[in-house]
């Protein structure tokens, strides 16, 4: 492996998402990751759509392959009696170990930080838990969809003449491995001064309010409270996605201040509007909103989105086409930054896995390894990784342990 974080060996004993997009940002950094699965109890992401062609299976996921690439998949039962002396062996060869489950889970089978400490006195340990290992609720078992209800994102999302609605069942997921990755470079850091190792205690709670802190600061000094409100937004007007020439085919329009509005009504052709008592300033606009949404709608349909985007840049307004996921994997500026990477799986074929969302000009991100079938190299870890003799990997393989 090269890459910024050659030389540092993660060991994952994990499950669902967020753990696992952490190790993956890793891997593609050069580090050597080794994910602990098992038959008796797969990985939920393995069991979830989209498959391929339709057709589920344990190693056909594309939310899975989505979240797994760059590591080593060992098939091991933690619940075997004789797991403990392949556990030992992998703590002993990891740098950081990364773990995911309700707190106190792997306590009982002696996998706790306690316990690795004391086998590996400078390892670093992370735990992502829901709402942390501490407090009245850490032992509260969540998966997406309760977290956005938690941290109060489904309140802000939707209508105001509906309920609440979910961004995404694990948008969570995706906010938290930034400030995990952080932590955990911080610990290695603080391991290479030191030689010490660390417990890092992650929650998924917290990372999630923070992106809220608007609605938060607004209630905590005016008492006010942020409700759904559809695409409409204090500071900008129009502010909107509208219909354009193709079927099903939108344009997202925001005009943030009076220059912007200036352009806008010449690019529309209604230069006459600019001086409407109306629309003149922001609020006049935020208080005529329909009407101007109304406008800019008669305008729109008469253009394909590109057009309408191509018409709004050049004039210095913020819009840009509503793209389907068939747009995004084509587009243009994300193929010329070789965000989307190819990578073959054995039961997917070619899929596109993508990229951090940042270039490193020195140690750039380098996608390897597809997202492992379940336990796909637990030979190969056993053997090369952590030593184990060929008649002992028979004898353990023989007694069921790999499964």
């Amino acid at each position: 492996m090269s890459g910024a974080l050659s030389g540092v060996n993660i060991l994952g004993f994990t499950y669902a998402g967020t753990a696992n997009f952490v190790m993956r940002v890793l891997g593609m950094h050069g580090a050597a990751v080794v994910r602990v699965e098992s038959h008796t109890r797969p990985c939920n992401l393995r069991l979830a759509t989209p498959f391929k062609d339709g057709k589920p299976g344990i190693n056909r996921s594309g939310f899975y392959a989505m979240a797994n690439n760059d590591r080593y998949s060992i098939a091991l039962n933690l619940k075997h009696p004789k797991a403990p002396s392949v556990s030992e062996r992998l703590i002993r060869w990891a740098d950081v170990v990364f773990e995911n489950f309700t707190p106190g889970t792997l306590n009982k089978i002696g996998l706790g930080y306690k316990d690795i400490s004391t086998l590996k006195p400078d390892i670093i340990m992370i735990s992502i838990s829901s709402q942390g290992q501490t407090g009245p609720h850490s032992s509260v078992a969540s998966y997406g969809p309760q977290l956005q209800a938690l941290t109060g994102h489904v309140n802000l999302t939707g209508w105001p003449d509906r309920g609440p609605c979910q961004i995404d069942q694990s948008y969570p997921d995706f906010i938290t491995p930034s400030y995990a990755a952080i932590a955990v470079i911080g610990a290695l850091i603080h391991k290479r001064r030191t030689g010490k190792g660390q417990y890092i205690d992650c929650s998924n709670l917290e990372p999630s309010v923070q992106w809220v802190a608007p609605a938060i600061l607004d209630y905590s000094a005016n008492k006010h409270l942020m409700m759904r409100n559809g695409n409409w937004v204090p500071s900008a007007a129009p502010h909107n996605s509208y219909p354009c020439k193709e079927d099903d085919s939108w344009c997202a329009i925001a005009v943030t201040n009076d220059k912007e509005w200036a352009s806008f009504c010449m690019v529309i052709g209604k230069p006459e509007l600019k001086d409407d008592q109306k629309f003149t300033t922001l609020p006049a606009r935020k208080s005529n909103e329909e009407e101007l949404d109304r406008i800019v709608a008669d305008w729109t349909i008469n253009y394909t989105a590109a057009e309408v985007t191509e018409k709004m840049q050049a004039a210095g307004v913020s819009s840009g086409k509503v793209q389907s996921f068939k747009d995004i994997v084509s587009d243009k500026q994300l193929r010329h930054r070789n965000y989307f990477r190819p990578l073959e799986h054995p039961e997917l074929g070619w899929y596109d896995a993508y990229a951090p969302s940042y270039i490193l000009s020195r140690t750039p991100a380098e996608l390897r390894l597809p997202a492992p079938c379940l336990g796909e190299h637990t030979e190969f870890v056993c053997r090369e990784l952590i030593n184990m003799s060929d008649e002992e990997f028979v004898e353990l393989l023989t007694d069921n342990l790999f499964d």
